[in-house]
């Protein structure tokens, strides 16, 4: 039984991860934390072993360190870590022997996506990455086309759209010589990332330090 926290709960995903948690048999909610919680409390007091943050860009990096210096491990889907927040975390989890999944995209298909396009870019290599999300995703562009155009291996113009009605949504488009090429991936509900943050709960430990991509677990 591995125990987990989840920080975030009241959030829409953290709610959804919530909900997740409790329908595994292998897998025991013993926290859930949100704005003005004690985190590293809740974590010596419940001993958790896995912490998931679905929180706020802003908040993210404290969450993170919170996490790793109080022993646990941490699975993280908040969007908005800088290549410098990355290498600290390297670093965090090195110095507390502890390891972090994260991850812009929980949903198996967003890294199908990712992979396909990185193949693509190699017969066409122009190409662009439309992004769209419901109105409160706190950053832009999203996770997910940033390590998309990481996955490209080259700089590609990215379009972010926020509104009402959308999920999770991004198209990937590649032109060329009188045709074109377009990837696409819909999360139609959060309910798709779930899979995906079920596997990492289970698999965090078993890594060595930092890991970031769903894609490297599955």
């Amino acid at each position: 039984m591995i125990k987990v926290i989840v920080n975030g709960a009241k959030g829409k995903m953290g709610q959804e991860v919530v909900k997740a948690i409790q329908k595994e048999a292998d897998l025991a909610l013993v926290g859930q934390t949100d704005l003005g919680d004690d985190l590293a409390k809740a974590i010596k007091s419940t001993q958790a072993e896995v912490v998931v943050d679905f929180t706020h860009p802003r908040s993210v990096m404290e969450n993170v360190r919170t996490i790793l210096e109080n022993g646990a491990h941490g699975v993280i889907g908040t969007t908005g870590l800088t290549k410098e927040n990355l290498e600290e975390i390297k670093k965090l989890c090195e110095k507390n022997k502890v390891s972090c999944l994260v991850a812009p995209n929980f949903a198996i298909g967003a890294v199908l996506m990712m992979q396909f396009a990185k193949e693509a870019i190699k017969y066409f290599p122009q190409a662009e990455i439309i992004e769209m999300h419901h109105e409160s995703k706190a950053d832009k562009p999203s996770g997910t086309a940033l390590k998309t155009m990481e996955a490209m291996g080259k700089e590609v113009p990215i379009h972010s759209v926020r509104l009402p009605g959308l999920v999770a949504h991004q198209e990937v488009i590649f032109g060329g010589l009188g045709q074109t090429l377009t990837i696409r991936h819909d999360s139609l509900s959060r309910e798709s990332f779930m899979p995906g943050v079920m596997l990492a709960i289970r698999k965090v430990k078993t890594l060595n330090g930092l890991v970031y991509g769903l894609e490297k677990i599955l």
